[in-house]
């Protein structure tokens, strides 16, 4: 069991693990790897997404978990558009395919329309984080 302040660190740390990943991400894609922009995407995504459920006392050991219970604790109960929901999922599918799918191809045109909803995504979730009053 985590104390307040072992959670708060953690949280704090998956945050900036977030923001270093996108920040990855997006000199990927200024390289055209489509891949490995896909892959570190997601991870900002993720990492973001499971700061925020820790905050909260929730945890997942798999990739699907941490997806169900963002869904349930945030997308079905209004606090995250349904919008970003559906995007995380769909970038989790991405990211799969592209890692471990030999027949899938990843282009531009499937990164490049997904920019602006990771940023909104990891705005969202990091704006919900930084209202809380423990962290």
């Amino acid at each position: 069991m985590l104390t307040d302040e072992e959670r708060l660190a953690l949280v704090n740390n998956k945050v900036s693990r977030s923001r270093e990943t996108w920040k990855e991400t997006e000199g990927i894609i200024e390289s055209g790897y489509w891949y490995a922009a896909a892959n570190r995407m997601y991870y900002a995504c993720y990492y973001m997404a499971s700061a925020l459920l820790l905050k909260d006392g929730y945890s997942a050991r798999t990739h699907s978990g941490i997806i169900g219970l963002f869904g349930q604790h945030y997308v079905k109960t209004g606090i995250v558009p349904s919008e970003l929901g559906k995007f995380y999922s769909q970038l989790f599918e991405l990211r799969q395919s592209g890692d471990y799918d030999d027949w899938k191809v990843v282009t531009s045109a499937d990164v490049l329309p997904l920019v602006p909803l990771a940023n909104k995504f990891l705005d969202t979730i990091e704006s919900i984080i930084l209202k809380s009053n423990d962290v």
